[in-house]
Parts: C-alpha cells; structure tokens; sequence
C-alpha cells in the first residue's frame, strides 16, 4: 500500500528533526570531549606534568655530614660513622600490614618491635620515613634488597652516626646528641628544620652538641630521583649537595684528659687545668663520667636509671654545675684586698689561741690550740683562720665582695657547656633582697674563710687561681678561634693589682706547698723547676653544733660519706714562671690536704711533663709508693698515640 505525500513529509519532517537532535548532542559531546582536551593539554598541561612527574620522580632530603669535633692536637673527640638501616614510607608501602609481615619474616622482628613501627606509622605523616631496623647486617641489606620488588615503601640506607672514640673522657664538655624529641620540634617558633623530621635523626642534648648544634648540623641537600610504578628507585637525576656542618676545635687535650679522668676514678669529683697566659682549659674532668655512646641511639631505661639515681651524680658536669663553699681557697682574695686597701701590713702578726670572740659569738680556727703569732704569709701557709677573721673585720664585706668579683668569683663565664651556675658572691644587697634582712658581722667572718653565704664552682675557683698567677683578667675558653690563636690576638688585660700585693700572696701559696709547716706539704713537687705553689680548703657540708664540739667532733672516716667535708686544692705551676692552674674539689672527701692536693699534685706534673712524670719528681720519701701508683696509672691511661695534628678544616 502506498504512502500518500503527507505522510511522506511527515516522516520526512521527524527524520529531519532526529537528524537535527541527534547531531547537536553529537556536536556537543565532541565540543565537551574537545574543550576538556584543551583544559588537559594547553591551559592545565603544566599542573598535569607536575602530577605525573610527582608520580615518576621523588624528591628526598640528603642529611649533611655532621661536623667533627678535634681535641687541641687535632684528635678526633667526635665523629661520624657510616651505618645502615631499613626504612618504611606507609604512602609508598600501600598495604602496610602485608609488607610488615614480610619485613618481620626476613629480618627476624619481634612483635613488641613491629608494634612499635605501627606506633611511629600512626604518628607521622604518610610520606615520612621511619625506621624498621637500625644498624643491620651486610646480609640483611642483601636481603632486602633481593625482596626490593615484593617490597613496596622499603628502602635500605646508608647514614652517619655519632661516635664518641674517647668514651667518657670528653662526655661532658662535648656532650652527647640524642633522636629528636616532641620538644626539640617545639623549641624554635615557626616550623622546625625538615632535618629534625627525618628518621632516628640526632640532635646535640647537652654542652658543646647542644649549643653549637646550628653550627654543627649543616644544612640539607636534595636529591632528585626517578621510581618505576612500584616505587623502585630507577635512576638519579639531580643531586643538589648539603652542606657540612663546621668542624670544631676545642682548647682540651686528650692526654691530659685521659689521665685526669682516670686519676679521678673512685672519687665524686672536679678538675680542671687552665693556661694562665690565655685561658685554654687544658683538661676539664668531671667524676665519675660516663659513655656518651650510650646515649646516641638512645638510652635504656635501665641504664638512664643508674646514672640518674647515683648519689654520685655522673650525668652532672661538677666542674660548671657543682657550687661548694670555697673554705680557705677564698682566704688570698681577703689578703689581697687588705694588702690593695691598706688596712694591713704584710708583716703585722695576729695571735691565734685557737678562736676569737665577735659580738658574743666564738669563731674557731680549725686548729683547736692555734697557731699562735702569724703574719700574712705564715697565715697563708697555716691557712689560719683567726688571721683572716681580723682582716674581714677591717675590710668589711664590701672589701671582700670587690676583690672575689676582681677574681671572677660569682660569676657566669661564656663557655658552650651545660647548666652553669653562678656560685655566689654576697653583698650587703644580695642579702637584703634575698632575705630582707640586714648584713651582720657573723656572716662577714664566715665569709672570710669560704663558708657561709659563699659559693663557687671548681670553674671559678680555676680562674681566680689563673689571676692570681698571672695578674692578668684572664677568662677560660674552650673552643679555640678558628684557625688557631691570631699573633695579634690581645692578651688578657692587666687587674690592676700591685706587684708587690701579688708576690706576697703568691709567696704565701708557695710555702703552702713547699715549707715544712705547709698545709700541703705532703704533696710537694720535688723538682724546684717544676714546683707549684697552692691553696688547701676544707669547706663543712654540716654546721658543727656547740655540743658536738664539746663532746669531741668525729673525725670524717666515721661519717656518713654525704656528711663529710668537701676537700678542695687550687695551685699554679711552676712558680717562678706560671704556666698552668690547677683546681681540684673532692666531694666528701675531708680535708683538702689529703683528699684534693695529692691529685692536684699529679695533674700539675702529668701536664708539665706531657705525660706520666719521672719519679724524682716526687720527694725522695714517697718513691718507693710512687713508683707502684705511677705503674697502676700506667696501665689504666691511653698511651701517647704520637698523632700528627692534622688540619681542622671549616665551613
């Protein structure tokens, strides 16, 4: 049957309007698909590449070498070691719990271990590393690496680690670095070093680590690499370098160092040995010390434990940080200020029956039947102590306060070393803030003779003995300038003090040591080129109560160690020409004349010798027990090792 002509262009007039329709969806479909072409490749294209070169290319952090410490010989005292670890980055690993499972089956993990990993994975962003093992074998590297493929997010690496070669030796002046801690990432305002966020990286905890640790760390480099789609590091494609850390030279000596420490062992203790002329601190030991080592990757809890609960205190740096009561160290300042005021002639005797009477109060000497008549020098010498409560009397507390600040007594001294305290040096003002209340003579006479409000670090005590050798305002120094002392480098000024004040309290010093009647006779050094001249002080830690007195005070061997006096000595050698000071502080060790001045005694002549003396250094007396202690000591010491200073090179 044939289609009559209206149905024809009726048909025809809806197939037009389909062929209409249908080719403007097509139009726009292609004209959508071609403008979202056009975004990809021309007005996003970049964005785009960034994505995909994201994906092919990674961008990691290359730590700097951290920078070397060297003693002043140029012995290395800190250093970088090259080690290997296993690392995890949970953006890459995708199904983390698989390739822990893996990683637990090759390395041999524990499952408190593999927790730990899920812990630090939780805590940190996806892209950050952290560490599944440290320190790990040749053959579990191969390991690894054989399994790289089954692995995604594991990367094996070569680091640096601190490593401290002297072990306790230097632990507290060059200190120890640590892993970062939450703290450390808040200390600074702004956002930290992306360095501080890398895996088990170190951060200097204490002394010179701690506050040269900007200097020390150097600044990061970056690598720029290409991984294949399973995160496998195909090729590199730039490397922009760190930079190292600056390496540091210190004033200390590793020689002198070892024996110290080791001439020290047994004791709670401080030493220190400064060159007079400059302040270099030649050796500076703090007993007992321990291994720095331990504390790189991290201390046990056991082991932090001992230390800190000691009543030895090893994790304090006693040189710096301890504050004692000088005792009869103080007592040459007091000279000296009544030589300079005029208030005292040098010859002007004092009778000691052994104490004195002041508003009421007995003051005793620590000799109970006196030393009877005594000038400055014999009052030196015997450390008498009813002298200088004369001469307190007649310079007042002002007097005494003026010359220990002269001497650098109560004060802090621009050293890169932890926690130093100030001591005290008490005034009249001192007092009334601290206390409210006014100045009395009882404390001006217990000021004379160390105690009381007085307090000083062994560092303190060490200058004051280095001014009073050389006259000059010498202040200690650790870390020397680079490239070594300047010629023109200025030497200390001059403290105004008269030469003749001087060469009576020096000449006081050396009889300690060197007359029969010497508080530290005992200890003298045999050799007259060599002699020292020094100071004994024995500073109470408990008040001796008047019953006590009475009833007979017991002698230090029948007390508790804690309620013993501390023993201090302080010298200079050799006496006509001052090289070194030495100061020694013996923790409840009794008297200065027998627990500080016979170690005194040793350093001073290791130091002057360069090594383990001869023994007609010592009185011809003491030989033949000399003789076995110096074959001890030479056992325990490092031997000179001869090292040839090497250049210490700077960033």
């Amino acid at each position: 049957m044939r289609r009559s002509e209206r149905d024809l262009a009726r048909a025809a007039r809806v197939t037009t309007r389909r062929s209409l329709l249908l080719g403007g969806v097509m139009t726009s479909v292609v004209g959508v698909l071609g403008f979202r072409m056009w975004q990809l490749g021309v007005r996003d294209a970049e964005e785009y590449y960034l994505l995909a070169e994201e994906n092919r290319i990674n961008l990691r952090l290359v730590r700097p070498d951290r920078g070397r410490i060297f003693d002043r010989s140029g012995k290395i005292v800190a250093d970088n070691e090259h080690t290997y670890r296993i690392t995890l980055v949970k953006e890459e690993a995708r199904d983390v719990d698989g390739v822990l499972a893996k990683l637990q089956r090759l390395l041999g993990l524990t499952g408190e271990v593999i927790d730990r990993i899920r812990e630090q994975l939780d805590r940190v962003r996806g892209f950050v590393p952290v560490t599944v093992k440290d320190r790990v074998t040749w053959e579990e590297l191969s390991i690894i690496a054989l399994n790289t493929p089954a692995l995604p997010g594991v990367h094996p690496e070569m680091v640096l680690s601190r490593v401290y070669p002297f072990g306790p030796d230097f632990a507290h002046q060059v200190g120890y670095v640590g892993p970062v801690s939450d703290s450390d990432l808040t200390a600074n305002d702004g956002e930290p070093d992306p360095l501080l966020r890398s895996p088990d990286y170190q951060i200097g905890k204490t002394a010179l680590e701690r506050i040269h640790e900007r200097a020390l760390r150097g600044e990061p480099g970056a690598q720029r690499v290409e991984v294949n789609a399973g995160g496998r590091t195909m090729r590199e494609l730039a490397l922009d370098p760190p930079t190292p850390g600056s390496d540091m030279q210190i004033t200390l000596d590793h020689h002198l160092q070892n024996f110290m420490r080791v001439r020290l062992e047994g004791q709670s203790a401080a030493a220190i040995v400064m060159d007079v002329t400059n302040g270099d601190l030649l050796g500076c030991t703090s007993a007992p010390a321990f291994d720095p080592n331990l504390f790189v990757r991290g201390i046990s809890r056991k082991d932090y434990s001992g230390l800190r609960d000691s009543e030895f205190r090893p994790l304090a740096d006693k040189t710096v940080q301890g504050a004692y009561p000088p005792g009869s160290t103080i007592k040459m300042a007091n000279a000296l200020a009544a030589l300079e005021s005029g208030v005292m002639d040098p010859a002007e005797t004092v009778t000691c029956n052994g104490y004195v009477e002041i508003s009421g109060r007995r003051f005793h000497c620590w000799k109970s039947g006196g030393h009877g008549r005594v000038d400055m020098v014999g009052a030196l010498r015997q450390s008498c102590d009813v002298y200088f409560y004369e001469v307190a009397q007649r310079i007042g507390i002002d007097g005494i306060f003026a010359m220990n600040d002269r001497l650098g007594l109560g004060q802090k001294y621009d050293l890169p070393l932890s926690g130093m305290v100030h001591g005290n040096n008490p005034s009249r003002a001192w007092k009334q803030e601290r206390y409210g209340q006014d100045w009395l003579i009882g404390d001006t006479i217990n000021a004379s003779i160390g105690q009381g409000f007085t307090l000083t670090s062994p560092i303190q005590l060490a200058t004051m003995t280095a001014r009073l050798a050389s006259g000059t305002a010498v202040l200690p120094r650790l870390v020397r300038p680079p490239g070594g002392a300047s010629p023109g480098e200025p030497a200390p000024v001059s403290l105004g003090l008269s030469a003749e004040a001087l060469a009576i309290v020096r000449q006081g010093m050396f009889e300690v040591s060197n007359h029969e009647r010497g508080t530290a006779y005992g200890s003298r050094i045999a050799d007259v080129t060599k002699a020292m001249a020094g100071k004994t002080g024995t500073s109470q830690v408990f008040s001796i109560t008047a019953a006590e007195r009475a009833a007979g005070v017991r002698s230090q061997d029948e007390l508790p160690w804690n309620r013993r006096d501390h023993g201090l000595f302080v010298a200079f050698a050799p006496f006509d020409a001052p090289r070194y000071a030495v100061t020694v502080v013996v923790e409840h060790g009794g008297g200065g004349s027998t627990a500080a001045a016979p170690i005194a005694r040793d350093i001073m002549l290791f130091a002057q010798h360069g090594g383990l003396p001869p023994e007609d250094a010592y009185p011809t007396a003491q030989r033949a027990r000399i003789r076995e202690d110096l074959a001890q000591l030479s056992e325990r010491i490092l031997p000179p090792d001869g090292v040839t200073p090497i250049t210490v090179s700077r960033t």
